[in-house]
């Protein structure tokens, strides 16, 4: 098939030449015939779906989704929560065994089918509760994910003074056990009979013990920023400032995708890009500092023993699909924009080579900035800094302090963070949008913006539960519970299962091959019906036979707190048996009419194709 049938562009060079596959037929001539149907029905005659504007605005858009805070923020504190280079041995095998198989196959599938995540289960009909689950997974995601935004945008307004905040002990928040970042621990501190180091602090007689010393940097983010009450049971009161940053949050995002893909497609080359600056400004300004070979020897350095534990597989696994962006149908909306014979192979394999070294490049950040702090306070690595989702906020603002006009870069830095979250938001706000509004699009495509604005709203009044004063508490259930571990891996065995074994590795090869005019190499089929449902599979049995509860640092949430964090996974996990056994009672016939019809359909490519969403005026050379 050659590009200029879909362009009518005599310039394009042609795909490579092959022989047309027996089991397809020209799916695209197809669509255009059903374009001219669809045009000549006034009842069908709803707005154009819409497509990229260009090749480079899907390229900066998918790099948008996949790096984001999950390379800055969650990479970081998951590595230094597991051991530093222990957890690289884990997390460089899913890279290859699951990681980037998935990315490539999600985007595959959205392209060649040019719908959204619900829509695409038309190709084995049993499975659609893979949808719903992402689309659930999303909804949360959506809530929590945003707050961290929210806590960006605070630290960039607070960085507008002449003198940090948190550069001191001179605030009302902080305490008595406050000492300051550069606080020599070996002139003030001596062991006492108890073998307990005991120091005098600054202007003061008494003693304390070490291990009560606190900073300026982690009193401000405990104090001042989260006001931190005692658990999730004593919720407090609102943190407005917080609220208000949120509320701001959303409509950015609201305001990024109202206008639809074209539009996001322009807004993520700059935050995309401008991250990238600021972490080698970092990097350079944070490996010069003393005590950071310190911290990249941790980074780096595997503690094998630390492998042995469950959670480590875990956290590695999981934060693969999270910060690739698989499981939420997100990668099918955005692959559904693209022209069909877009060569999403290279594009796949070149995004998640672009993600994963930035979370390495992050990583020696972080870690550089760890050892200069285990370096002044004068202790271990592993104790210098909360192994905890506010890592970042403790390790950047350390950093930011060393760098001469620290209020400049401190500004650069938040509205970076900013960025970086706020492109893979509105991504996957699009997507669950993109599902919702191709699953209904008699009801929901004339009313988009509308329904975008809903969406939105009930959001951020979901999302108010964690900018409160136990915020901390219930941000942390959902990042444990709701979009990651068992249920995110619950997601991605189901969806893999589903395309690989059901619908079949082979005929998911022959529509690969149509769109862009070759068979990929023999290798992901192996990771798509072998390694990645293993990875899956085995990681999720082995969590369960070491099963420990959710905890925050050192807080044991109660019963009902756990209670609350199954809710929210199994809200979604349960999606998919439960849509299995619906649509199986449902459908009429025996076992095998049922299997033909559910499972594996048997129909060709150019009939999954079906009825077209984009219109031949809207295809465009990318």
């Amino acid at each position: 098939m050659e590009m200029n049938q879909l362009t009518g562009n005599e310039n394009e060079n042609p795909l490579p030449t092959t022989a047309p596959s027996p089991k397809i037929t020209n799916a695209v001539s197809a669509q255009l015939q059903e374009d001219q149907q669809k045009l000549a029905n006034p009842e069908d005659d709803l707005p154009h779906r819409g497509v990229w504007g260009s090749k480079l605005d899907f390229i900066m858009s998918t790099i948008g989704l996949a790096i984001g805070l999950g390379n800055v923020w969650r990479f970081p504190y998951l590595c230094y929560k597991n051991g530093g280079g222990a957890f690289l041995v884990p997390y460089v095998m899913t890279i290859v065994l699951g990681g980037i198989p998935m990315f490539f196959m999600e985007l595959a599938v959205g392209q060649f089918l040019t719908i959204g995540g619900l829509g695409v289960w038309k190709i084995t009909p049993i499975f659609k509760g893979v949808g719903y689950c992402a689309a659930v997974m999303s909804c949360w995601m959506n809530i929590y994910y945003i707050v961290l935004l929210a806590w960006a945008i605070f630290y960039f307004i607070m960085s507008f003074s002449s003198v940090l905040p948190w550069s001191d002990c001179s605030n009302p928040w902080n305490t008595k056990f406050c000492v300051p970042t550069l606080f020599k621990r070996e002139e003030h501190c001596i062991l006492n009979e108890f073998n307990i180091s005991m120091c005098t602090l600054p202007n003061q007689t008494m003693r304390v013990p070490l291990t009560n010393l606190t900073d300026p940097v982690k009193e401000f983010w405990t104090n001042r920023v989260l006001d931190i009450s005692t658990g999730v049971g004593d919720v407090g009161g609102i943190r407005w400032e917080l609220a208000g940053t949120l509320l701001l949050v959303w409509i950015l995002c609201y305001f990024c995708i109202w206008k639809g893909v074209r539009w996001t497609g322009k807004v993520v080359y700059f935050t995309a890009l401008f991250p990238y600056v600021l972490l080698t400004i970092l990097l350079i300004r944070g490996i010069t500092l003393p005590g950071a070979a310190k911290g990249i020897s941790f980074y780096l350095y595997p503690r094998l023993t630390k492998l042995g534990e469950s959670q480590v597989w875990v956290d590695a696994v999981t934060q693969i699909f999270f910060s690739y962006g698989l499981g939420l149908g997100t990668l099918n909306a955005l692959g559904s924009y693209n022209k069909y014979n877009n060569n999403v192979y290279k594009d796949a394999l070149l995004v998640c080579c672009i993600n994963s070294c930035t979370s390495f490049f992050a990583g020696f950040v972080v870690f550089s900035v760890i050892g200069f702090m285990s370096e002044t306070q004068n202790k271990p690595v592993e104790e210098v800094a909360v192994s905890g989702p506010g890592l970042a906020f403790l390790a950047y603002p350390s950093a930011i302090l060393q760098l001469p006009l620290p209020t400049l870069w401190s500004c650069l830095f938040f509205i970076m963070l900013l960025f970086i979250g706020l492109d893979s938001q509105f991504c996957t706000l699009e997507g669950f949008i993109t599902a919702m509004v191709d699953e209904w699009p008699h009801l929901l495509r004339r009313r988009k913006e509308a329904f975008i604005a809903f969406v939105c709203f009930m959001s951020y009044l979901v999302g108010i539960s964690c900018v409160t004063r136990g915020g901390m508490f219930v941000f942390n259930l959902l990042n444990e519970y709701a979009v990651s571990g068992l249920a995110l891996l619950w997601v991605i065995f189901f969806e893999c299962i589903a395309f690989s074994w059901a619908f079949g590795a082979d005929r998911f090869y022959e529509a690969i091959r149509d769109m862009i005019g070759y068979y990929p190499v023999y290798w992901w089929k192996f990771t798509w019906v072998v390694s990645c449902p293993a990875i899956c599979f085995g990681v999720f049995v082995f969590k369960f036979l070491q099963w420990s509860e959710v905890t925050y640092l050192d807080y044991h949430y109660p019963v009902f707190a756990h209670v609350f964090g199954w809710f929210t996974a199994l809200s979604s996990m349960l999606c998919i048996p439960g849509y299995a056994i619906y649509i199986w009672r449902k459908t009429p016939g025996d076992f095998q009419t049922k299997f033909n019809k559910l499972v594996r359909p048997q129909i060709n490519l150019e009939e999954i194709r079906g009825k077209p969403t984009a219109f031949q005026s809207e295809i465009v050379t990318l």
